[in-house]
């Protein structure tokens, strides 16, 4: 699992999801549910392999792609390498119900579809302009499946990328409690977001 001897990806799970409030995404909040039952058990939330295959071949190099520009490469790691795409398939695999998957899977194929017609291209070989707007569009509803997809998309990308290990060590800094209290502390210095 995670080599941080603070903080591991079942803690990070309970932590995040509460940035989501009530709209949280059903399999989300089924395992971040499991993580505050098994307190001190053994991990719920694993790295293997999913217990299904969730996706086509095309299914999944759309989703790797998106996911890598929900949370790009920068000057630090960005999704791919954070592991997000295995986390994503793993999340839909094990802690789904088949209609929870539902809305992924058609807002992939809607988009890939997109993709084709608009601009003669997989997805998944598209420029990363052209993977913004696409990504847009299900946003905005331009795709009838998009609104039903991107937010349950981007759920599942920034949960993924912030509890990885790349995500919590590189990303966000564990600040164990009780932390540190320094009301003067510059604005202007702060760069990572504090989890405790």
């Amino acid at each position: 699992m995670i080599a941080h001897p603070h903080i591991d990806r079942r803690h990070a799970l309970a932590g995040i999801t509460a940035m989501f409030g009530s709209a949280l995404f059903a399999p989300i909040a089924r395992a971040a549910g499991a993580v505050e039952q098994t307190r001190g058990a053994i991990p719920v939330i694993s790295n293997g392999p999913p217990s299904v295959a969730v996706f086509t071949p095309v299914q999944r190099a759309t989703m790797t792609a998106l996911a890598e520009r929900v949370l790009p490469t920068t000057d630090t790691p960005g999704a791919i390498a954070a592991g997000v795409p295995e986390f994503i398939e793993k999340m839909l695999a094990d802690w789904s119900l088949p209609a929870d998957r539902v809305p992924i899977i058609a807002g992939l194929n809607a988009i890939e579809a997109r993709s084709q017609s608009v601009h003669r291209v997989s997805a998944a070989k598209a420029t990363a302009a052209q993977q913004d707007t696409l990504l847009t569009e299900a946003m905005e509803g331009v795709l009838p499946e998009g609104r039903a997809f991107f937010e349950p998309f981007r759920q599942l990308v920034i949960t993924g990328y912030y509890t990885s290990e790349i995500g919590i060590t590189q990303e966000r800094e564990y600040l164990p409690v009780p932390g540190e209290y320094n009301g003067a502390f510059p604005y202007s210095q702060v760069n990572k977001v504090y989890s405790a």
